[in-house]
């Protein structure tokens, strides 16, 4: 081998290495250039309001046995008679009486497989709504008068509504995207970055649970048991960096 080819293989090899170096070069400034690129950050806020039910609905029943159909609706005449009068004493001027329903009473079947009829079981029930919760809600204590009355009156559990849930919703959605910009402003300033606009927003599901409960649900919640209840709002927001 002549002493050219060394210095060939070298200028060769020099070549190379220059080039590897130019390219390398314009990989890391092409990097540079995408990280200085504005990005995104998606983030979750919330918003929290405690809230007092101010509508009630309470419904109770009433019944009466009697082996004649006749016989039964004057029963229960007089337990509806009785019904009223307490509920006016109650100061309750909006009731709302169902229809009557009636439902035979079978005896044992005989060997032939007849049921015949031993009597009627009639019953009614009663609906009040309204925006006093407070003295609606103690009917339920006053109305063991009926039953020492002997009428069989069966109160169900009330609910309890909060009638401006959507009116909320709505302030409180606001509230969630603020909520959402000063988590994003935190996460962002940490990363020597800055929040510049909201890109999008995602509204989440609405839960309406009783206070101080932590039960959610991926359908959203609208409770009605709780006379206190809690509201939260979830939005996802997803926002550009500078």
């Amino acid at each position: 081998m002549s002493p050219a080819h060394p210095q060939r293989y070298g200028l060769l090899a020099g070549l190379f290495l220059a080039a590897g170096l130019v390219l390398a070069a314009l990989l890391v400034t092409r990097a540079w250039i995408k990280v200085a690129e504005p990005g995104t950050l998606t983030v979750t806020g919330s918003s929290r309001r405690a809230v007092r039910s101010d509508l009630i609905i309470w419904k109770a029943s009433f019944s009466a046995e009697a082996p004649a159909l006749l016989q039964a609706q004057n029963v229960l005449k007089d337990h509806r008679s009785r019904v009223e009068a307490f509920l006016a004493g109650a100061s309750v001027t909006n009731a709302v009486m169902s229809s009557i329903d009636i439902t035979p009473l079978r005896k044992r079947p005989s060997e032939d497989g007849d049921s015949p009829t031993a009597g009627y079981r009639l019953t009614q029930t009663v609906e009040i709504q309204s925006e006093d919760v407070d003295r609606t809600r103690t009917l339920d204590q006053s109305c063991t008068r009926l039953l020492e009355e002997g009428v069989p009156f069966v109160p169900l559990a009330p609910q309890f509504i909060y009638t401006r849930a959507a009116d909320a919703k709505i302030e409180m959605l606001a509230e969630a995207t603020r909520d959402a910009r000063r988590r994003a402003a935190q996460i962002a300033t940490e990363g020597g970055r800055r929040v510049k606009e909201l890109r999008s927003a995602r509204m989440g599901v609405f839960q309406i649970t009783p206070l101080h409960s932590n039960e959610t649900s991926w359908d959203g919640m609208n409770d009605t048991t709780a006379l206190e209840k809690t509201i939260v709002s979830v939005v996802n927001a997803q926002f550009t960096l500078e």
